[in-house]
């Protein structure tokens, strides 16, 4: 009986260890630099290094990621020292990894550092043919798509279904706000057409070159739902 305790006790850290490792479908995209930063690299439990491209302009294809205790550690690939680490929510087994970089001075010569927007990409929160904002300002902004209206705070972010109200085109009107001195500014005004199929990602940010706000808009593919597991 001792020798069989002994045992399971032994088997206890083996067995904490792989359940608080998961595999986590993640896809990657920069945001706040000059250009594509260089891949982040992500290390397993195990130590496989897996590479995360960090594109600016559009979204990685799908990585497979491990979180242990519900964080993915990430190396960058130009000297390999820490570069940022991402928080994943418990029950979140598909997310957007969206590598923000902080705002820097010109002069500065240290390597810019990072953090992660984790967005769980899910029907509900990103929904098949809508759109997912998120505000980088540091004050409030309120929009319009189609007949949806919404304001958000700062860091605020809030995903949107597919609008109604489309013309001919598939084509809503879009408009964004930001509140500067106690005033709303018209930031952007324009259509997008929603389909089926695809959605957007847009950012609310205030450029830090020219200092006006500004609307970045990323287009993507819906993901194909994950198959079902299996009964045991």
């Amino acid at each position: 009986m001792r020798a069989i305790i002994t045992s399971l006790v032994l088997l206890l850290p083996v067995l904490g260890h792989a359940q608080n490792s998961r595999p986590v479908r993640c896809r990657f995209l920069s945001f706040g630099g000059t250009g594509d930063p260089p891949p982040a690299i992500a290390i397993s439990d195990k130590g496989t290094e897996t590479t995360c491209p960090l594109s600016s302009i559009k979204l990685s294809a799908e990585i497979m990621c491990f979180a242990k205790a519900n964080a993915i550690d990430f190396l960058s690939s130009a000297d390999r020292k820490p570069m940022a680490t991402a928080t994943i929510p418990a029950g979140v087994g598909a997310a957007l990894l969206i590598f923000v970089q902080a705002p820097k001075t010109p002069e500065a010569t240290a390597p810019p550092t990072w953090r992660v927007l984790v967005i769980e990409d899910s029907p509900k929160n990103f929904p098949d043919g809508g759109a997912f904002i998120a505000n980088f300002y540091n004050k409030d902004i309120r929009f319009v798509i189609g007949e949806h209206t919404g304001m958000l705070h700062a860091a605020g972010s809030h995903g949107y279904e597919k609008p109604k109200e489309l013309d001919s085109f598939n084509m809503a009107p879009v408009t964004f706000e930001f509140l500067q001195e106690n005033k709303w500014h018209i930031a952007n005004e324009s259509a997008l057409r929603f389909l089926t199929g695809m959605r957007y990602l847009i950012f609310a940010f205030v450029d830090p070159v020219s200092g006006r706000p500004r609307i970045n808009t990323y287009q993507d593919l819906v993901r194909p739902a994950a198959p079902a597991k299996a009964s045991p």
